[in-house]
């Protein structure tokens, strides 16, 4: 292949930003050299990446995006090495990029990320936080090593994520109601009662698809993308919320205006994952990182990740 490592980042950058133009004000490049990577990688593939539409930017092709997803791989590989050979020439670990769904940084990724540094010796980390849609641009376009998050919303492929463990749907009350003293509750009760939402991307729909086996959904008195908030509403008095995670850490415990309960419905539980684009051509760091996220939540044990009858506890690390 002719094309340099540049040209296929120009490429990329410009399916990432359906426009020329777009590409070129944020690699701050002239338009004749993204013209010119993208023909000679038309040439090189001999087909067209992008359909040009006037006045409408550009619209990548079946084509092109395998083109696409095949040269983000070599760019993650290229990141990879840079990281690595950075570490060997200054003698300190490389910066780690990981994306999380946004309410798991409070909840337990804090602290795994200290445990995970202590022990693999790793620098810097950034965190990204998002929804899953935003999770999953960010990994395409490279600008996340890893995602964790759970596996609703966007298709990560099936080599693309690595299972940790299932956390199924609970409920959260305030303690004041009459259903915080029953030991578990079903959807049917709960749908006559004030509803505070998580109201994220993907995580919405989910949470809302639980009430689908009944004639009607619940009134939604609050939403919010915030989990704090939904938990501070509840505690208000607002309603009640299904969660699926519960905290782990010591920063965010319940406070006792709320209750946890299980649901005594049959439901689908979603699987806790590590997304990434290497496949089974994972590196040593992400290898690493999966493997402490695994004992993490073997240490934590279900019993304090999730809310859930003793039964179906046995079954949530066995994924």
């Amino acid at each position: 292949m002719k094309l340099s490592m540049r040209q296929l980042r120009y490429v990329c950058e410009v399916a990432r930003q359906g426009s020329i133009q777009a590409a070129c004000e944020v690699l701050h490049i002239s338009q004749s050299s993204v013209l010119a990577a993208i023909e000679l990688a038309e040439v090189q593939l001999e087909a067209a990446i992008f359909e040009r539409r006037p006045s409408r930017g550009v619209k990548i092709t079946p084509a092109g995006e395998r083109f696409v997803v095949a040269a983000r791989v070599l760019l993650e590989a290229e990141a990879e090495f840079e990281r690595e050979l950075g570490g060997i020439s200054t003698g300190t670990p490389p910066i780690m990029r990981v994306g999380c769904f946004e309410p798991f940084g409070s909840l337990f990724l804090a602290e795994l990320l200290k445990q995970f540094g202590a022990d693999a010796g790793a620098g810097s980390i950034v965190l990204f936080e998002g929804d899953q849609l935003q999770l999953h641009k960010w990994l395409l376009n490279g600008e996340v090593d890893l995602v964790v998050t759970y596996d609703i919303g966007p298709n990560f492929g099936n080599e693309g994520f690595t299972r940790i463990c299932r956390i199924p749907p609970h409920v959260i009350l305030p303690a004041s109601s009459p259903l915080a003293t029953r030991a578990t509750l079903s959807i049917a009760e709960l749908s006559q009662q004030p509803f505070v939402l998580l109201d994220l991307p993907q995580t919405s729909t989910y949470l809302l698809t639980l009430f689908d086996v009944l004639a009607k959904r619940p009134h939604i008195a609050l939403r919010t993308r915030s989990y704090e908030t939904v938990r501070t509403a509840v505690a208000a008095g607002l309603g009640f919320s299904i969660l699926n995670m519960r905290p782990t850490g010591q920063a965010m415990p319940d406070s006792s205006s709320v209750v946890r309960r299980p649901l005594a419905d049959n439901l689908a539980a979603p699987c806790l994952i590590v997304a990434d684009v290497y496949g089974a051509r994972k590196p040593v760091f992400l290898r690493r990182f999966i493997a402490a996220m695994r004992q993490y939540f073997v240490d934590l044990g279900a019993e304090r990740f999730s809310v859930t009858t003793p039964a179906r506890r046995r079954t949530l690390l066995k994924v």
